[in-house]
């Protein structure tokens, strides 16, 4: 056999050994990830799933703690859990939308019964009423599934956020009885017209608020000391508990204990980052106390991993300050009488609410303010946009007649970018039979996907707007600069730590025959290629000409 004939079989056997050992999944139809282009928060496409909501992977843990009570419509649980994420990773979902990072909602254990919030009977489906920090619920799977969720999602490429809740238990319900009176309050109900009314308060009725501000030492709860002897582990609890405050000298006080059992996912699976709930309810200390533990877990995991380890990208941690417009604003959210910048207590990243407005201004408004804010070297910041999530009622295109346009805007925005599922599939946002949060929470509608043609159309616009920006920082990390008005024709550039990136895209193009003026941004005889269509082209005389039956082209040099 001809010696580099053989080398390059040989080369091949053990790619496919790789990606066969590491599980990687690798679609047939896509070409080979290119592992030069480095990974940048600012630049991701986080995907944002409500674990009971997404997909059923595992139908056998669908009924747990005799929660049978009818409820209200979408206010119980589905089905959904961590086997669902792991299956769909495993179909390459993700990839196929190009997917670097994926955030689901709470899997620790919830109260066991359920709560009037005043749309009807509810159980917590949503994550969001911790019972016990320290368990999975089983409705979303165990502990082992959350490993082997993390050790797939990184041989893929795929960062793992989870959601971490410091500031309310759980309600209390039936058989889920209040937390202590040294760890919570419950009363007054906040106002939110000063920082006093939106700290020091509970959000809502029967939701009790931890006493984050204290300093004084508590005792465990009665109730879950008893739970954990009644599962074996209340001995190895306490130990652990005894080194963390051993080893950090922080007083027994309510907000410590939790901020160890969270970090502990950090610890035992390597996730990647948090997002933050209800930030500005908790004194802005506590989330500098937060990241510091954060920080020091992941260096923690990652010198006892060290072949697991991705990148040298810190661990990630975003807040949600809720209705912040922080494009128009600035670091600094007002209370009203007092103004606070979490960027300087440990946050990477906040939640912009501003984007679903933004993505009303036309592409060129759009893009330019977002870079000139993003990209200012003195004041410049991360942030995370969307254009749907559970929680907002009035998202860009309730309606789903925008579909196309809103991948085009969200995922060819500066900063990064938040998928709620379905977005990229038009899942259904109105339904006339639930009420509040519930309308945004229906399951996944994979049956369009599979058999409808008009979700499959969004769906394939999505994909190749999100695997364009996941192998270009500059699309969502670079500076933006327009070239022409009429085509609208805008150039992205990426210059950072060594490595550089530069794409062109252009919009509101004429279907079929068109020709672009690209200037010295590509140097004559270049290759190009339209990640939209697939077509390629030579430069020649700073003109390129592509004839596609799209007006988008997504322009990337092809390697020669």
């Amino acid at each position: 056999m001809n010696k580099n004939l053989l080398l390059i079989s040989l080369s091949m056997l053990l790619f496919m050994g790789a990606c066969k050992k590491s599980n990687q999944i690798v679609p047939e139809d896509d070409p080979v990830v290119n592992t030069a282009v480095p990974f940048v928060w600012e630049n991701a496409n986080l995907y944002f799933l409500l674990t009971d909501r997404f997909n059923n992977g595992d139908p056998s843990n669908d009924l747990n703690f005799n929660r049978t009570l009818p409820t209200a419509p979408l206010r119980g649980f589905q089905g959904g859990d961590i086997k669902g994420i792991i299956q769909k990773i495993k179909e390459g979902y993700f990839q196929k939308l190009g997917v670097n990072a994926i955030w689901f909602t709470p899997v620790v254990e919830q109260v066991h019964g359920g709560t009037d919030e005043g749309t009807g009977f509810t159980y917590a489906y949503h994550g969001y009423w911790t019972k016990d920090w320290t368990s999975l619920d089983p409705n979303f799977g165990t502990k082992e599934d959350l490993a082997a969720l993390v050790s797939l999602a990184h041989e893929n490429g795929i960062r793992i956020v989870m959601d971490a809740v410091i500031n309310h238990t759980g309600p209390v319900t039936d058989i889920d009885e209040q937390w202590p009176d040294e760890w919570v309050r419950t009363t007054p109900k906040c106002e939110f017209n000063s920082y006093e009314t939106a700290v020091k308060c509970t959000l809502v009725e029967n939701l009790p608020d931890i006493l984050t501000e204290s300093n004084e030492n508590v005792e465990l709860p009665v109730s879950l000391i008893k739970k954990w002897k009644s599962e074996g582990r209340y001995e190895e609890e306490m130990a652990e508990l005894d080194a963390f405050f051993e080893r950090t000298g922080y007083p027994r006080a309510p907000r410590f204990y939790i901020i160890k059992w969270l970090t502990d996912f950090i610890r035992d699976y390597g996730i990647d980052g948090f997002r933050a709930d209800t930030v500005r309810h908790i004194e802005e200390a506590v989330w500098a106390e937060f990241k510091k533990e954060c920080d020091e877990a992941f260096a923690l995991w990652k010198g006892q991993n060290p072949e697991k380890v991705l990148d040298e990208n810190p661990f990630y941690l975003v807040g949600e300050v809720y209705d912040y417009d922080i494009i128009s604003s600035g670091k600094f959210f007002d209370f009203g009488d007092v103004k606070v910048n979490y960027y300087d207590h440990g946050f990477d990243s906040m939640i912009n609410f501003e984007f679903k407005k933004s993505a009303n201004m036309e592409y060129e408004e759009l893009f330019t303010t977002y870079s000139t804010v993003l990209n200012d070297e003195n004041s410049g910041f991360q942030v995370l946009n969307y254009v749907t999530s559970h929680d907002d009622a009035n998202p860009f295109d309730k309606e789903r007649t925008r579909t196309l346009e809103a991948g085009t805007k969200l995922l060819l925005s500066p900063g990064t970018a938040q998928i709620y599922y379905g977005d990229e599939s038009a899942r259904n946002l109105i339904h006339e039979s639930t009420q509040g949060d519930a309308t945004f929470r229906s399951d996944m509608n994979w049956d369009a996907i599979e058999s409808d043609e008009n979700t499959k159309a969004v769906l394939n616009h999505w994909q190749k707007l999100g695997k364009f920006r996941k192998d270009h920082p500059a699309v969502g990390a670079g500076k933006h600069e327009m070239l022409s008005k009429a085509p609208y024709l805008f150039q992205r550039t990426y210059d950072k730590n060594g490595y550089k990136d530069q794409v062109l895209i252009g919009l509101d193009l004429e279907k079929g025959p068109k020709k672009l003026n690209v200037g010295n941004s590509f140097a004559d005889k270049t290759l190009v290629r339209d990640a939209y269509s697939g077509a390629e082209a030579m430069v020649k005389g700073g003109l390129i000409e592509f004839d596609t039956p799209y007006s988008i082209v997504l322009m990337e040099a092809k390697s020669q």
